[in-house]
């Protein structure tokens, strides 16, 4: 089989499930069982029709040494891409340090992982292109250097010995495969920045810019005594190693370039500028993207570089970025429009691909805690079942040189923007570029400009670069059809978000008509309106919508039995939403809005006075940044039918406010718990009317999002 290449082919479109496989002490820790990962079987189902050529699909030796019965999904796997014509690049090992007799450092790991070759291969000698080793100098470093990996070293000889044995294990695993198809090709993957720093750190940099490019270096053959490099490791004993690693070279095919917005880096000693937890004894290391002006080089410099020093030809094999949904378009968009104008230019790029199309989670901590958030890709894997995001037409669209055609992500990253500075900012030659945020796109418009809900989604689509318009009543009266007209022809938005509303629980009872005039008719029209523009309409309800006799919290197909005239007014606005997106939450709190029940708690108990609160009544609290965050991105995605937005808690409303109290540094015994039938309300009120979800967008936990609101509040 030829080497893929920008002479003869289009630029290709790949995709890859996050699959690491890496070991904490005794712990192995799985993404496919840890991150709550599609299997490779769910995702082909679901990813034939993007338009993919090529799959990256992890053979772990771990998890098949550990279960061997695993080898029938692989088969199974493999033989479905076959059939639907995506070429399978297999992996051997990711992040890992191999079964328990082995490890990183052992004289076993080698021959260890040729062996597991050699069985993959015996069963798949059609499969043509093969990673055995992911990034062996970053593994390395992690688990060598850092101690962050098993075997949890850090030193420097370490790290050279854990490099040169997945060196060496990639040679050896190539070799068996080759002996079977002499025709593989090697897809050699390494993550690659560029290391900037102050003056007095230039040897620093210096030591990391050369360091960066060993895995390829090495396999090429180029670590001779004329390297840099040779002195310093043939006096830790490893010159033998390194000869015969040069008399016996492995060659990468295809430069694979992991780069990420973190890959670029940039060192200062100067470590008063910075958080002590970016900070080590003798100087900060910080995303250089955060500091310096102009910005890095990015993936355009890493891939220039890669194919300048190599004349390889080269891809990327890892493009994500962990974020709202639209900048992950946005990141992913210019991905491809660098490799193909740096196609235009002469540098051979092959492909793009889409990591990971099915999310991670748990690499804020580097793959050692199993608590941290779930990172979205293409694919929502959080329901259980692979949900499509936007990201799905885009890769689509791109796959067919189509450019992108979602509003959302035609706007300039934020790394693009002056949001991105986040650390004093440093030169390095020319002035501070600036960037506008997209005025050129189609608008969200957002209904319900002298609302809370309204401002905040406004206020966080200025921070993510959306177009928008924030309309008030004079603007565009949800409650009058020929207005909505007006206003929808006016500024044609791409999407709609109706935060309008009566939300007087306790008045609703006294002025039903006027609550049901905007709860329900303004929702109707305006939903109707939309539908018939063929524009995306979004509603917000209550989770006072049920009657509280469930005796667990409320999942989104469950009946509705409002006990109010609120409840009502809502229930009756779902209904007329035909083919809109319906998102209930409830009880949200923020310390924007001097109106809400958690300010309420702050400023009674700062000025020593006691807050009632019932503790027979419960809730799921909703803090406003992460539900319009949650909800920006559903519209983003546009999708339809009723979500539930919470922070995935049901609580006594005395319960939320002693955990306010706490986080607040303020007395929780000024909290008195009574019976919600001694607080005066007027409207009747379900008991337990907490939201749960079966559609898989969780939320920060409830104790994380009130630590911020009292960071912020203070």
């Amino acid at each position: 089989m030829s080497i893929p290449s920008s002479s003869n082919n289009r630029l290709q479109s790949w995709a890859g499930l996050e699959c690491t496989v890496n070991r904490v002490n005794d712990e192995y820790r799985d993404q496919f069982t840890h991150a709550l990962a599609p299997s490779y079987a769910d995702f082909i189902k679901q990813a034939a029709g993007i338009g993919l050529t090529a799959l990256r699909y992890s053979v772990s030796w771990e998890r098949l040494t550990r279960d061997p019965g695993g080898w029938r999904q692989v088969k199974q796997d493999l033989t479905e891409l076959r059939t639907q014509s995506i070429r399978p690049i297999i992996g051997l090992i990711h992040h890992g340090s191999g079964p328990p007799e082995t490890n990183l450092l052992s004289p076993s790991f080698a021959p260890g992982l040729a062996a597991h070759a050699r069985e993959t291969v015996r069963r798949f000698p059609w499969v043509h292109e093969w990673t055995p080793v992911n990034e062996p100098l970053t593994t390395a470093r992690f688990s060598a250097l850092y101690g962050h990996w098993y075997p949890h070293h850090r030193d420097e000889r370490s790290f050279w010995l854990a490099l040169l044995n997945q060196i060496d294990a990639t040679r050896l695993a190539m070799r068996e495969v080759r002996a079977v198809n002499p025709a593989a090709i090697l897809v050699q993957t390494e993550d690659l920045g560029r290391t900037y720093a102050t003056a007095s750190l230039k040897d620093q940099s210096g030591f990391d810019n050369t360091r960066r490019w060993m895995t390829w270096d090495l396999l090429n053959g180029m670590v001779d005594h004329g390297h840099v490099f040779w002195k310093r490791l043939a006096a830790m004993g490893f010159g033998d190693r390194l000869r015969a690693i040069a008399d016996d070279p492995c060659p990468a095919d295809i430069i694979g370039v992991n780069h990420y917005l973190t890959s670029d880096r940039f060192l200062d000693h100067r470590t008063q500028h910075y958080p002590a937890d970016k900070c080590g004894a003798y100087y900060a290391d910080v995303e250089a993207i955060r500091v310096l002006h102009p910005a890095p080089g990015g993936v355009r410099g890493a891939l220039q570089e890669a194919w300048e020093r190599y004349g390889t030809p080269v891809a990327i094999t890892e493009c994500h970025n962990a974020c709202t949904r639209e900048e992950q378009m946005r990141w992913t968009a210019e991905g491809w429009a660098v490799a193909r104008s740096l196609r235009a230019d002469g540098v051979d790029v092959v492909a793009v691909t889409s990591w990971a199309a099915g999310g991670s989670r748990n690499w804020a901590s580097l793959l050692t805690q199993d608590n941290g958030p779930y990172e979205c890709g293409a694919f929502d894997s959080r329901g259980g079942a692979l949900r499509p995001t936007a990201m799905v037409g885009l890769l689509r669209e791109l796959g067919s040189d189509d450019t992108p055609s979602h509003p959302a992500a035609n706007g300039a990253g934020w790394w693009k923007r002056d949001i991105r500075f986040v650390h004093p900012p440093v030169a390095i030659a020319g002035p501070v570029p600036r960037f506008d945020e997209a005025t050129g796109s189609a608008p969200l418009l957002i209904a319900g400009g002298s609302g809370t809900l309204g401002r905040a989604i406004a206020d966080a689509c200025r921070h993510r670069g959306l177009a928008f318009v924030l309309t008030k009543r004079a603007d565009m009266d949800v409650t009058d059809g020929a207005s909505i007209d007006r206003a929808l022809a006016r500024y044609r938005p791409w999407a709609v978000i109706n935060a309008t509303g009566w939300v007087r629980v306790d008045d609703a009872e006294d002025h039903p008509r006027e609550c049901t005039e905007i709860n329900t008719l303004g929702a109707a029209l305006l939903a109707r309106a939309c539908q018939s523009n063929g524009v995306h309409y979004t509603g917000i309800s209550s989770d006072l919508v049920f009657d509280g006799m469930k005796g667990a919290p409320y999942v989104e197909d469950d009946p509705t039995a409002p006990l109010g005239v609120y409840g009502q007014s809502k229930a009756e606005a779902e209904a007329a939403v035909d083919q809109g997106l319906t998102v209930r939450t409830a009880a949200f709190f923020s310390a924007h809005d001097a109106h809400n029940f958690a300010v309420a708690v702050r400023n009674t108990l700062r000025a020593g006075d006691v807050f009632k609160a019932a503790d027979d009544y419960f809730v799921t609290p909703t803090f406003v940044p992460d539900l319009v965050a949650h909800l920006l991105d559903l519209v983003i995605d546009g999708e339809r039918g009723v979500w539930h937005l919470s922070n995935d808690e049901e609580i006594s409303w005395a319960e939320f406010a002693r955990r306010i109290a706490i986080a607040c540094g303020l007395s929780e015994h000024l909290v008195a718990a009574v019976p919600g039938s001694s607080l005066g309300w007027v409207a009747p009120r379900p008991r337990r009317s907490g939201l749960g979800t079966k559609r898989g967008v969780r939320m920060p936990t409830l104790d994380n999002a009130i630590a911020r609101f009292a960071a912020e509040v203070r």
